[in-house]
Formats: structure tokens, C-alpha cells, sequence
């Protein structure tokens, strides 16, 4: 066997070895680009064994003879030393394709278009364990986790069509739950309060894991608690508890109470956040218990519920009213989404079945990580378990269960030792008195009293087979029809009824009508009478009770009576492989997450069976993972490990006992480096008595089969009790996403009976074609194939998965070559010339261009067919579909620095995935965005909203230096205008990609970072002439020849731009001033002159040419033109003239102050650079930002200043300016938006910008920016290009929260946030007198709005303008919005018509005062005066942080110093609010006196 000597590189130190395999072509003449080939030792052939790719092969970069180069890293993670001597082979990829592979990603947003996109850049090609994946195109970086081949973990392998990618998330939404039940004060069986075990023990090790892994969760914590009230009827409670109070099935009232520890932070270290969890719980219970106690006042007794009766499923609903509205507030720092339940309870759970169907729905279709933790003790039956609330209170009645197959589960369970026991209970034994106990009702307490001889006893009654006669499976025939009764089969043993009926004794006890046990389905999937739940067990809190209770033993008897069965087959917890369920799309959704064991079914890594210990051979599989270290590795922190006695080795890594190879991983914050050896990545297992190893050992149901096991999120493991759950550590550190890729079709009789089919075709040829013709702007449209990619990317990103079909093997060759000939068709695509509905779709020869896509998201499938230029989509949606559930839920919570449990409430609600609007939205694709199908709200468009704000250096006068007071902040000086306007011309000049023809001055900045040169401005911006994204443009082939001049004034141009005479104060070259008798005509040409007139902008498409904007036009006459003529009125002369009009070419737009775009209409039409307008207006701002300025007439005309009187003190106040902007013109404006700038993106990527149609100085001016058809990535990259040009221009680009306040009763507020009421002290008025006693009545609401808007500018607040909100109810109050100069923070004042003391005018405001405003139901009670404050939860962690205080006593953050002084301030604290008041009026005094002097002066001068 031929040898080569190894010998390493580091790649990037040497230009010609920049591949992991550099090898001599000469040694290797067969050998090709693409080919894998095998590394190991010769002398250790069942050792190490390396898989890699050949990437290149040419003469240039080649080794010597015989000698092969890998790169450093993975030698040293493989074991493999410089200069021995390997054996290469080249390898069939097929013998070493991968069947799964995990792929980690952190700090960076990747939607599920583009895992797809990776996928298939993935395919056909080698990798090793940590290998680093940089998808330049789609700027994601990544690395691999885990690969699975043939049942075994592996180090290296080769990604083929049909291998299963999985992408894990190191940056997710992570929200922690932790239950609050009565259980969390008991003791668990080491000593151990459960409240103890679940956060020193759980979160203690979870967050080491995460520092361990350099996990950047962003974390939200709740402690939340169900508490019932001992009361008959709502008489009992007082008023001020009523707002809250909810019933439950059984007629209790109770109250939820939600506690939010921590809200969306990131730490790098949680130690802390313990601590005050610890600090929580000491006073969590008296809390909530007491929390409505009053002097005097007698209330119900309150009891916190146990976890089995808690709200469980109400959380997690909770968590998805956040969730699903991800595309709202997009984030470019972190995907994916869990959701994490931590209960002190054993997995059983009392339910409502409607609020469970909700919430199965909402997760599944939501594609949301749903994991249940459980620190109690495992039952022996199976888990999770939902018992249904059960109404019917006879005796007979059935109760019915649920095993939710859509909830992760793992048991946490501690180290410690016990010295005299190995033994560890699996049931929590009952309290034997039951004479306190609530819950045992009248009639059974009569029951269980009866005489000890009238019991039944067990020589009389066989339950095993009376059991086996319930649980027994359903014949075949009767497994479609739920109206059937089946009777049960006759057994040889007496059964309890004949024997009931013969003792008259117990005729009183059973009740003589046996009312129909069938029951409306509990599971929305099982519709064919395929399930049934679990009858006759009792009501106890879990069933292990239920079995070591001899009162429920006693009931169970009673309630199993009479032996009649519903139409489907009940399910028994305590042995539930009996019953199979048909396979559905549900049931399979987040299968392919999960690797295949040896056994070839798929596994859950963190559930264990007990086997007797035995020597397993070592298998020896080419890449098998070979051990040579010790096998004595141990690990402490493995929680299972214990309950057999046995080291199980990692954490994450529960494998068979094969041989594995030493790879060793160490994980720090940054990346995922390679090579700590103390945390050896693949240990082997410690052998014992009994070893752990993945739950697989018996041969099960298989993908391919119809059915299913109900238990387990896999489907395909069978529960035993000899399986113990461990805790999936992996799933809660890097939690997976949603797979792009699932494997249900249903087979065409489905279809048939089940499904209503719909389909269109669309002609993305035929379409753009039209298009050509009518559009003002042209725009490369998009090819059908791209077409068509699109429409599969946009329905994977709203939650579909493709669906992977089983072959026949004889078609695998031809095709794994159609994937390889189709770029960009992954797993999911079939070339095939059949229109059937076969789940298993024939393969035609690789020839033919024709794709196939299925897809699919709950009980909706869509198949995407593409041949030659026709793309038809059809639709299956199901006949019967569910109907639309809402759930109105009430509850009370307390968030970070709120002061009381306040009142709030959601809907739960199930979405109609099948009216979405899929024709619109693929027709939106056809025509690349055209304003004839606009981003509708329905569409759930992705968003990034942002604020432009000025920075503030106050702030750095409370940080830096630790000023006390923050009221400290003035209002912008005229000076600062003139910059601030500047700047913004500047920055939207960037943001809509346009040049200069002669430079501007630039006013230098604070900061390093100097004005742009033309050179670093074109790598900022990457102009483009044409709008056609596909070629890459080179900055040196855009045009920038001024029109119609040489190359000699262009030379002066440019020379007089680069150095700016002293004298200029414009930005302008100055050259003349016009005499008072000057005509417009002079002034028209001198605004022409190419090196001193106004300057126009370079040649782009869609702009006219010689086109500048009214800003500069205006400044430019304000500083030539003398006598006071208003700039405004000439330019507006002009336009009357006909010598300048707007851009569009529309004639009838007057000229408006800003960066509004105007051209020279009289030009050579002939020259060579002309270019006309559009002569469509829609068409033309659809293309551009146009923005008007408002509040700055001074930079162009002379007007008087303004008082300074404060305006709440003025005879007459000065109107809102937006209320009265708003009223005649739209707020916002749409444009399409470019977004692949810099040209990296392999998809046609675009969008659209939403923006302020005016800014004025001292307001916020958002921008918000839309997109469907983009990547994450390329967005994430544009607008962080915004943000540094901003930044540059002394301004900062804030991202901001679409709904900011958060207001509880509002659609789609966050449940778990809200706003902060601070009241504002009005009786600080010696006497007592009223404010603004002195102005007419009418007149002091607005005053009072006045007042509150000057104290937020002193805090450093600016005005929001807000699009109006459609409301019918006219009464409605006012509300004005505000934003933080550093974007941290919002406040809101709600302001009444009339007066500030208003009754509250709707329901919604009534809801709003009692939740905010703490009063109750009764609308008469007065609103007091005051403000709303917010956090705002979009600003990075990390800059957040940023603003801690100086030589603070604790590290006191800015944003907490700015609201407890705002409290200070507004509770008139040391008399501040007084002061302010007293200052006011002394100001409003001395002005008066001014303008009356100054009045008298002028009077004066003009008698003499």
C-alpha cells in the first residue's frame, strides 16, 4: 500500500496553500477536483480516519514528490504528526456519505431561505468535525457540531442530497419559566427544596454549559404561580380584586401572577442573575398570597396551586404571542426561538382540551422549541402527560388524557449521594389524610367511609384482565368511524357490573343510566379515530399517586363501572406501545433534527434504557470514532449517570459503546476552538452493572411506515419503563431550528377525500414583458428559474418545510446527478415529468429542466412544478379545517422596575395558515416588488424600524462625570440647525447611493472618523448607474464628467472642491452676489454655472439630468441674494417660468424646502449625457427618498425669533407643528430600496424603505425598512453601513420597537411588557391652587400637555410623529409620543379633548387606567396626570451596558439614574417641580418686560 509523507500548513501564511489538502497532481494522475479521499496511519488501519476534499490541482501550488499538506488545525485535531508517513485513498462519496449534521451558528441572523441556500452550497462536499463554514454570498459563518453516518457518530464525512442538516443557534430568544408551585417548598428526597435544585442545581449547571459552549442567549426570565381564592361566588371579594379573577372548571376562582426577573439581557456571566432569583424567591409567595391584603378588609383565603393544577400551557401561549411576531422587530444578532418550562412537578398536567389544542397548533405551525423541565421525581407511566379537565362529575364519567408528543422533556436530577441507598424513588408518595384535602369531593368522602367488608377484593376481581379487556386495541374496521360504540369483548372473569348489580348495596353507588363516554377529539391531528385517550384513572395530581393511593385505587374501581368504549382506542399511560397513531405532517415536523441509532430508527439522545452490562466488540466502520485515550474518563455533572450507577460520559454525547476517536473540543467565547483535552468531546462510556445508552435496542416503527408511536417527539422509540429521561442539555444550550426538510406526503386517497386543491400558474415572462412596457423604471427582472426559487425560499421562511420523498433505489444515481446539475436545488427537489400525488415521485433522466418542490406546514401542502418558463403552484388545503379558537386570558404582572403586580390581558389565538395570500405574494416576486402588488400586512413582511436622532454630549456629562441631576438637557441652538441639517442632506444623500458633481464643505465631527473622500465614500456606497443588480459593478465605469464641459472644468471643479476658499459659510463656491435688480433669468444661469452654481448630482438611472435639490438651492440663493428677497418665492418663480420643475417632470409640484429633487428643464436634448425625467410622480418617489424640512425657514429667509416664553405659559401657545402637518398631508412614504449594495448576495435581493416624509430639527425621523425577498445577512450589512455614515454625521441610528409602549389590551403587545405610569405632582401650588387658574378653561389641557412636553425636553426626550391610528371612537384621548435622545427609552403622554381630569371614555382606556393607573372598573374615577415610560428593548445588550455610571456606588446604568430622578423631578421631590414652575414664570416676567422695552425703543424711533 502506497505511503505519503504528511507534512502541515496553517492556511492564509502561505498564498499557495490555501486549501485544507495540497497534493502533487503528478502523484495522483486520476484524481480530480471533487473527489474525497481517506487519510489514516498505515500501521493503525481501525485508527483515525481522516475524509477531505481535493479543492484544486494545479502545477503552481503542488507539494513534493510523495508528500502530501493538511492544513495545521485539523492535523492536530485528527492526531496526526509532521512527517510520518499516511495512507491516502480516493473513496466513493457514497460509502462515506453523512445521514445527519449538526451546524452551529452564534451572533448573527440566518432565516430559513437561507439555511436552504447553505444547504445547498453544501452539498457534495467533505467535512470534519469544527470545520469553519464561510458562505461568502450570504456572508454567514458557521461551523459543524456533530455528524451522524449509519448509526454512529463521526468525525468527517460527506454531505450528499439526502443527508439532514440541522442548524443549531448559539444567539436565540431563550424564555425561562420557572413554575411557582407549592411544590417548589417542599423537600425533595436528598433535603433539597426544589426551588434549591431547580436553580442551584438546573440553572446553575445550564448557564455553565452555556459559558462552556460561549453561548450569547438573550434571556427572559419569569416566575410564575397560579394562586386559588376560597370563595363561593364573586360577592365575597372586594372590588379592587375583581379586575383579575378568572374560574375554572370546577367553579374555583383563582388569579395568575407573572413575575419577570430578567428581560431580554445578555450576560457573560448568570452568576448573579441567581443570586437574585434566591433573592425573589424568599418573598415570591407571601407576595402573591397577600398581595391584595388591605386594612380593614376581609378577603378570601388564598393557596398557591400545585404544579399539576398550574398554568402551564398559559405560559407557553405567552411566549408564543412573542414569538410569533418576530418579523415585527427583526434583529440581525440572534435566531431561533425556545421556550423553557421549569416545574418542581412530575410532567401531569390538569388542561383545558381547547386551550391545548390552541396551544399544539400555535407551537407546531410556529416551528417554536417548546422543552418541559422537570426536577421532581419520573413517574413509572409515560410523560408528558395532559389530563383534560373533566366536566362531567358523575361517577362514570371518563377522564381523558394526552401525550404531547410537541414538548421536549428531560428530569434533572442531582450528584448527590445517598451512603446507605443506591435506591432513588420514581414516585412521590401521597399524604394519608385526605380530610383537608379540597379537592376530593362530597361523594366520594361518602364512598370511601363505606364499611371495610364492602369492598371488592382482589381474589374477586382480576384487573389485569379487565385492564388488558380496556386497553386492548381497536379492530381495524372500526378505526374510521368515531360513531360507532364498540362493545367489549366477553372475558371468563366476573366482571364488576353483574357484580354491583347482585349486592344491592352498591345499587346507590352506580348510577342506573351509563351516560355515552364518546367525547370531542383532544387532539386536533387525530381525526380519523386513530387515538383515544386514557379512561377510568383518577383526578389525583399524577398517576403515580393515583397507583399508591388506596382512596383513588377505590374510586378508579367505582369509576370503571360500566364497560362501554368510546370509537377509539383508549391509551394507558403506564404501557402506551399498544396504541399507534397515524403519521401526519405534525407528528413528523421536528423529526429530522433527531439522528438514526444503530437500529436505523431515530433517537433523542437524553433518553435511557436500563440493558444488562456485556461486552459490546468494537465495530470498526472506516471513519468509526476510535478512543486511544483512557477509558476511564469521568464526568460529574452528568445528572443521569447517577440513577444507574454508571458514568455516561459527556453531557451531549450519549453513544452506543463503540469505539470513539480522542477528538477533543474546547469551546470559548469567541468561537469554537479545537484542542482542549480536558473536555475530550467523545468519551467512552465507564462500564457497570448497568450501562446508559440511547433508548434504540428494540426494533421499531420506521419513517416509512403510516403509523406511529403516540409517546415521544420521534414517533419511532417505544416507551418502557425502563426508560429514563435525562436532560437534553444539548436542545437547551444550542437549540435547533425548525428544519428546512421534512418527510410526510399523504398518499393519494388522502388527498382525495381530505384535501380541496387549488392551483395557478404564473408566467414570470409573459408578466415581466407587460411590465417592461408600462414601467417608468426598468429593473432586470428576475429569470423563471430564479422565479421559482424565490417562491419555494419565500414559503420555507414563513414556516414551510420541504419535503423529502423516498426514492426507489434504482433512480438514486440519476438523481444525485439532477441535484448536481440543478444549481440551487436542494433536498425537496425532484426532476420528474409526473403530475401525480404519489409520495413516492418517478425520476426522470437529468435532460430535462423540469423541478419539483413539495412543501408543507401543518395540514397545508404545496407543490411548486417548473417546466421550461410555466411555473404551477398547487395548493392542498384541508377540507375540514380547524375552526378558529380565541382565548381571553387575564393575568396580572410585575416586570423589571414596575412597582406593583399590574393587570393585563391577551388573546390566544390559532392562525388560518390557508388564508394567507400566496398568489399575491408570489405575484409580488413575479414583478420584482411593483407598486400594483404591495407588502400587505397579512404577508407578515420582515421589519427593521429605526430612529434618527442627533447625539446628545449631556449624556456624557451624567456618565463620564456623575452628575446627580438629569435635567440638564437644552433645546437644540439655532447654530446646531444649521449643522444638524447639513448632516441629514449628507446622510440621505448616502442612503439613496447618490454623488455630487462639485464637492460640499464638511463640518468635522467629534468624532476620529474624517469626511469621506470620493474613494471611501465609493467603497461605502458602491454607486451604480444602472439598477440592475446582477453584473458587479467597478466604480471606475460610472460615469462622473460633469454635462457638458471638458475635462479642464471638471479638473477646476474638482480642484475647487478639494480646497474651499475661507470666506465660503455655504458649502459653495463664491463667486457673486446679485444686485437687488437682478432678474430671474441671471440668477437661473449663475445657479447653472457648473463649478459655482448650485451643483447637480452624477448621471443615475431614473434622475434627469442637471438635477440638484430645493436645500441646496435655497442655501445657495440665500447667501447671493440681498434686498430680502425669500429664496422660496424665487425658486417657486422659477418653476412658474418653467425653467426649473420637479424631477419627475411633473409640473404641478410646487417647490418645497429640502431634499426634494428639482432639474434645469432647458438643456441640449441632444448632448450626449441628457437623460429625461420619468413624467410619472409615482413612479419617481417609489424610486427616491424625499424629505421635507420643516422648523429651519431661517437658514434661508429672515424671520423674526420666537419668544421665549415657555408655551404652557404663553397668552397664546404655538400649536403641535406635527398635529398640524398631519392633518392635510401623509406622514410616511414608501420607496423601493436596493439592497444588495455591495453587490455579494447570489439572489436578486430588494425592498423597500419607509420613511418620514418631513424632518425638523428636534423631532425623531424614522426610518423603517421592509423586506421579504432579501437575506438577513445583506440587510444586516446595509444597514450597518447606515449606522456608521450616521455616526459620521453626528447623528445615531437607533432601532426602535414597533410597538414601543407595549400597552396591555392592544393587539400585538408583548405580554410580558409594559409601560411604567409616573405620576406628575399638580398640587405643588402654595394654597393648593389649581394650574393655569389664570388662562380660560378651555385652554389648560393643552397647557398641561405644554408643560409635560417641556419637562420631557429637559430630560432629554424628543417628539415622535406617529401615523394616525384608524379608530371609530372619536372620543378617544390624544397621545403623544417621545423618544430619548439616546434611543434608550420612550415616553408617552395620553392627553384628554377637553380636560386633564376626564372620566375614562372607552373600554379600552377603562382597561388602560385600571392597569397603568391602578384604579378599578368604575369609568367615573378621575385619570391622574402623567407620563408612560418604556425601556426600549431593541438597543444591543452590549451598548446598553455600555452607560454605566462612573464612580457609581454599584455600578448604577444611566437609563435606571434617568428614570429614578424623572420620578424625583415629577413627585415635585426637594421642591424641583416647584422651582421649575417658579423659574418659568419669572423667564415668562422678564421676556414680557424685553419685548415691551424693545417695542417702546422702536415706537421711539419712529417719532423721531
Amino acid at each position: 500500500m502506497k505511503t505519503y509523507k504528511l507534512i502541515t500548513h496553517t492556511r492564509g501564511c502561505n498564498k499557495s496553500y490555501d486549501a485544507d489538502l495540497v497534493l502533487n497532481p503528478q502523484d495522483h494522475p486520476t484524481a480530480k477536483v471533487g473527489d474525497v479521499v481517506e487519510i489514516y496511519a498505515p500501521d493503525d488501519e481501525n485508527g483515525t480516519h481522516l475524509l477531505l476534499q481535493i479543492t484544486e490541482l494545479n502545477e503552481q501550488n503542488k507539494t513534493g514528490r510523495n508528500v502530501i499538506s493538511i492544513e495545521s488545525c485539523i492535523a492536530v485535531a485528527f492526531k496526526m504528526k509532521p512527517y510520518t508517513h499516511v495512507v491516502m485513498r480516493i473513496v466513493n462519496p457514497a460509502d462515506v456519505a453523512l445521514d445527519s449534521i449538526e451546524i452551529t451558528f452564534k451572533d448573527q441572523y440566518m432565516g430559513r431561505s437561507e439555511m436552504w441556500r447553505l444547504k445547498t452550497y453544501l452539498t457534495n462536499t467533505c467535512v470534519y468535525v469544527n470545520k469553519k463554514i464561510d458562505y461568502n454570498d450570504m456572508q454567514i459563518r458557521c461551523q459543524v457540531y456533530e455528524m451522524w453516518s449509519q448509526g454512529e457518530r463521526v468525525a468527517s464525512g460527506v454531505i450528499t442530497d439526502d443527508t439532514k442538516i440541522v442548524f443549531r443557534s448559539s444567539t436565540s430568544m431563550v424564555y425561562l419559566f420557572l413554575q411557582m408551585s407549592s411544590e417548589m417548598w417542599d423537600f425533595d428526597i436528598h433535603g433539597d427544596l426544589y426551588f434549591e435544585k431547580a436553580v442551584n442545581g438546573f440553572l446553575t449547571e445550564l448557564f455553565q454549559k452555556w459559558k462552556k459552549l460561549g453561548c450569547n442567549h438573550e434571556v427572559t426570565i419569569v416566575l410564575f404561580s397560579r394562586t386559588f381564592y376560597a370563595a363561593k361566588n364573586l360577592d365575597e371579594f372586594p372590588a379592587h380584586m375583581r379586575d383579575c379573577l378568572q374560574q375554572d372548571y370546577k367553579g374555583r376562582y383563582y388569579e395568575d401572577f407573572y413575575r419577570v426577573a430578567i428581560q431580554n439581557e445578555r450576560n457573560d456571566d448568570w452568576c448573579t442573575v441567581l443570586a437574585q432569583l434566591r433573592k425573589l424567591f424568599t418573598s415570591y409567595q407571601a407576595t402573591v398570597l397577600r398581595y391584595h391584603e388591605r386594612q380593614n378588609m376581609r378577603i378570601p383565603l388564598a393557596t398557591n396551586s400545585t404544579a399539576t393544577q398550574g398554568n402551564f400551557l398559559e405560559v407557553l401561549n405567552i411566549s408564543l404571542n412573542t414569538f410569533e411576531k418576530h418579523y415585527l422587530d427583526r434583529t440581525f444578532d440572534r435566531t431561533g426561538q425556545l421556550s423553557v418550562v421549569i416545574t418542581p412537578g412530575v410532567g401531569v398536567f390538569s388542561v383545558d382540551r381547547e386551550l391545548t389544542n390552541i396551544t399544539k397548533q400555535r407551537i407546531i405551525d410556529n416551528g417554536v422549541g417548546s422543552d418541559l423541565v422537570c426536577v421532581g421525581e419520573q413517574p413509572l407511566h409515560a410523560v408528558p402527560l395532559l389530563k383534560f379537565h373533566n366536566k362531567d362529575t358523575t361517577l362514570t364519567s371518563a377522564d381523558d388524557y394526552s401525550l404531547p408528543h410537541w414538548i421536549n422533556l428531560s428530569f434533572y436530577s442531582t450528584n448527590k449521594k445517598i451512603a446507605y441507598s443506591n435506591f432513588i424513588p420514581r414516585i412521590k408518595l401521597p399524604i394519608l389524610s385526605f380530610d383537608d384535602d379540597p379537592d376530593v369531593e362530597e361523594s366520594e368522602r361518602n364512598f370511601l367511609s363505606c364499611n371495610q367488608s364492602e369492598y371488592i377484593h382482589n381474589s374477586l376481581f382480576d384487573y389485569d384482565a379487565y385492564d388488558e379487556q380496556i386497553f386492548q386495541p381497536l379492530p381495524a374496521q372500526s378505526t374510521c368511524s368515531l360513531q360507532r360504540v364498540v362493545r367489549a369483548k366477553k372475558t371468563s372473569v366476573p366482571s364488576f357490573e353483574t357484580y354491583a348489580y347482585r349486592n344491592n348495596d352498591w345499587e346507590n353507588l352506580t348510577p342506573t343510566k351509563i351516560p355515552s363516554l364518546r367525547r370531542k377529539m383532544s387532539d386536533p391531528d387525530i381525526h380519523h379515530g386513530t387515538s383515544g385517550m386514557l379512561a377510568t384513572l383518577s383526578d389525583a395530581t399524577n398517576l403515580s399517586e393515583s397507583l399508591a393511593s388506596e382512596k383513588n385505587a377505590r374510586r378508579t374501581i367505582v369509576s370503571i363501572a360500566p364497560i362501554v368504549r368510546p370509537g377509539r382506542a383508549l391509551i394507558n399511560p403506564f404501557d402506551p406501545s399498544h396504541v399507534t397513531i397515524k403519521l401526519t405532517s405534525n407528528r413528523r415536523r421536528w423529526t429530522h433534527i433527531f439522528p438514526k441509532g444503530p437500529t436505523g430508527v431515530l433517537i433523542q439522545q437524553h433518553h435511557y434504557q436500563a440493558v444488562p452490562a456485556k461486552t459490546v466488540p468494537a465495530i470498526n466502520y472506516s471513519r468509526h470514532l476510535q478512543h486511544s485515550n483512557s477509558t476511564n474518563n469521568n464526568t460529574n455533572n452528568n445528572n443521569e449517570n447517577n440513577e444507574f450507577n454508571s458514568s455516561a460520559g459527556d453531557q451531549f454525547d450519549q453513544m452506543s459503546t463503540h469505539s470513539m476517536i480522542s477528538l477533543t473540543r474546547s469551546f470559548t467565547s469567541q468561537n469554537f476552538a479545537i484542542g482542549d483535552d480536558k473536555s475530550d468531546f467523545f468519551k467512552k462510556r465507564h462500564n457497570s452493572l448497568l450501562n446508559a445508552t440511547p433508548a434504540a435496542n428494540v426494533p421499531n416503527l420506521t419513517a416509512t411506515q403510516a403509523k406511529s408511536y403516540l409517546w415521544g417527539a420521534t414517533g419511532e422509540q417505544e416507551w418502557t419503563p425502563a426508560i429514563t429521561t435525562g436532560v437534553d442539555w444539548k436542545s437547551l444550550s444550542i437549540p435547533a431550528c425548525l428544519p428546512i426538510t421534512t418527510d410526510y406526503f399523504p398518499d393519494k386517497r388522502s388527498l382525495h377525500n381530505d384535501y380541496v386543491i387549488s392551483a395557478y400558474t404564473l408566467l414570470p415572462d409573459d408578466v415581466n414583458q407587460d411590465y417592461a412596457t408600462s414601467r417608468a423604471v426598468y429593473r432586470k427582472p428576475l429569470s423563471t428559474e430564479e422565479v421559482c426559487k424565490e417562491i419555494v425560499s419565500q414559503r420555507l421562511a414563513q414556516g414551510f418545510q420541504l419535503i423529502v420523498v423516498e426514492e426507489k433505489p434504482t433512480t438514486a444515481s440519476s438523481s444525485n446527478a439532477c441535484s448536481a446539475s440543478g444549481p440551487g436545488v436542494g433536498s425537496g427537489a425532484t426532476t420528474t415529468n409526473n403530475q401525480s400525488t404519489s409520495a413516492v415521485l418517478p425520476v426522470k433522466p437529468p435532460c430535462e429542466s423540469n423541478k419539483e418542490f413539495l412543501l408543507s406546514i401543518g395540514r397545508i401542502f404545496h407543490k411548486i412544478s417548473f417546466s421550461g418558463s410555466v411555473i404551477t403552484v398547487t395548493g392542498y388545503r384541508p377540507r375540514h379545517p380547524y375552526p378558529p379558537i380565541n382565548v381571553d386570558y387575564r393575568y396580572r404582572f410585575h416586570a423589571p422596575q414596575h412597582e406593583t403586580y399590574e393587570i393585563s390581558g391577551v388573546n390566544f389565538t390559532t392562525e388560518k395558515l390557508e388564508n394567507f395570500s400566496w398568489n399575491h405574494m408570489d405575484l409580488y416576486i413575479c414583478t420584482r416588488g411593483d407598486v400594483d402588488y404591495p407588502l400587505m400586512e397579512s404577508l407578515k413582511y420582515w421589519r427593521f424600524r429605526m430612529y434618527l436622532l442627533p447625539r446628545d454630549s449631556m449624556v456624557n456629562k451624567i456618565v463620564s462625570f456623575g452628575c446627580q441631576r438629569c435635567d440638564i438637557f437644552t433645546e437644540a441652538v439655532v447654530d446646531n440647525t444649521r449643522e444638524q441639517i447639513e448632516d441629514f442632506v449628507r446622510l440621505i444623500e448616502t442612503v439613496s447611493k447618490l454623488k455630487r458633481q462639485n464637492g460640499r464643505k464638511a463640518r468635522q465631527h467629534d468624532t476620529p472618523t474624517p469626511r469621506n473622500t470620493e474613494k471611501t465614500h465609493n467603497l461605502l456606497n458602491s454607486p451604480q448607474q444602472s439598477i440592475d443588480v446582477r453584473p458587479k459593478l467597478d466604480a471606475s465605469r460610472i460615469s462622473r464628467i460633469l454635462p457638458s464641459q471638458d475635462a479642464a472644468t471638471a479638473a477646476a471643479a474638482t480642484a475647487t472642491a478639494v480646497a474651499p476658499r475661507d470666506d465660503q459659510d455655504d458649502g459653495f463656491p463664491m463667486d457673486i452676489k446679485f444686485s437687488a435688480s437682478a432678474t430671474l433669468a441671471e440668477m437661473f444661469e449663475a445657479m447653472k454655472h457648473p463649478v459655482n452654481g448650485v451643483g447637480f448630482f452624477t448621471q443615475t438611472q431614473s434622475l434627469p439630468s442637471c438635477t440638484f435639490i430645493s436645500y441646496d438651492a435655497l442655501i445657495w440663493l440665500r447667501s447671493r441674494v440681498t434686498n430680502g428677497r425669500h429664496p422660496l418665492e424665487l425658486l417657486e418663480a422659477m418653476r412658474k417660468e418653467r425653467m426649473i420643475c420637479h424631477a419627475s417632470g411633473d409640473w404641478n409640484q410646487p417647490v418645497v424646502p429640502g431634499f426634494v429633487f428639482y432639474y434645469v428643464v432647458q438643456q441640449d436634448k441632444n448632448a450626449k449625457d441628457y437623460a429625461p425625467p420619468l413624467n410619472e410622480y409615482s413612479a419617481f418617489v417609489n424610486e427616491w427618498l424625499e424629505i421635507e424640512l420643516q422648523g429651519c425657514g431661517f437658514l434661508w429667509h429672515d424671520e423674526p425669533a420666537p419668544t421665549k416664553v415657555p408655551n404652557f405659559l404663553r397668552d397664546t401657545p404655538a400649536p403641535q407643528s406635527w398635529t398640524e402637518y398631519c392633518m392635510n398631508k401623509r406622514v410616511c412614504r414608501k420607496s423601493h430600496l436596493e439592497i444588495d449594495v455591495n453587490q455579494k448576495s447570489d439572489r436578486m435581493e430588494w425592498g423597500h424603505v419607509k420613511h418620514h416624509t418631513v424632518m425638523q430639527p428636534g423631532f425623531a425621523f424614522e426610518l423603517v425598512v421592509e423586506w421579504v425577498t432579501s437575506s438577513g445577512p445583506i440587510v444586516s450589512d446595509l444597514i450597518s453601513g447606515w449606522m456608521r455614515k450616521a455616526n459620521q454625521c453626528g447623528f445615531q441610528l437607533v432601532s426602535v420597537p414597533a410597538d414601543p409602549m407595549a400597552e396591555p389590551f392592544t393587539e400585538k403587545s408583548d405580554p410580558l411588557r409594559g409601560p411604567i405610569f409616573i405620576p406628575l405632582c399638580v398640587t405643588f401650588l402654595p394654597d393648593g391652587a389649581a394650574l393655569f387658574d389664570e388662562f380660560p378653561e378651555n385652554s389648560r389641557s393643552d397647557r398641561m400637555l405644554f408643560l409635560q412636553e417641556t419637562i420631557l425636553a429637559r430630560f432629554g426626550f424628543m417628539p415622535c410623529v406617529l401615523e394616525e391610528k384608524f379608530t371609530l371612537n372619536k372620543d378617544m384621548p390624544k397621545e403623544y409620543q417621545y423618544v430619548h435622545c439616546t434611543g434608550n427609552m420612550f415616553a408617552l403622554i395620553r392627553c384628554a379633548s377637553k380636560n386633564y381630569q376626564v372620566e375614562s371614555p372607552s373600554r379600552q382606556e377603562a382597561n388602560f387606567t385600571r392597569c397603568v393607573y391602578g384604579h378599578t372598573n368604575n369609568t367615573n374615577v378621575p385619570k391622574k396626570v402623567g407620563f408612560l415610560w418604556a425601556w426600549n428593548h431593541m438597543i444591543p445588550n452590549k451598548k446598553w451596558k455600555a452607560l454605566t455610571i462612573n464612580n457609581s456606588a454599584d455600578g448604577e446604568l444611566f437609563q435606571l439614574r434617568m428614570l429614578k430622578d424623572f420620578r424625583e423631578f415629577c413627585s415635585n421631590s426637594d421642591q424641583r417641580l416647584a422651582k421649575f414652575w417658579t423659574d418659568s414664570q419669572e423667564l415668562k416676567r422678564k421676556c414680557l418686560k424685553f419685548e415691551y422695552n424693545n417695542n417702546n425703543n422702536s415706537d421711539d424711533a419712529k417719532i423721531v
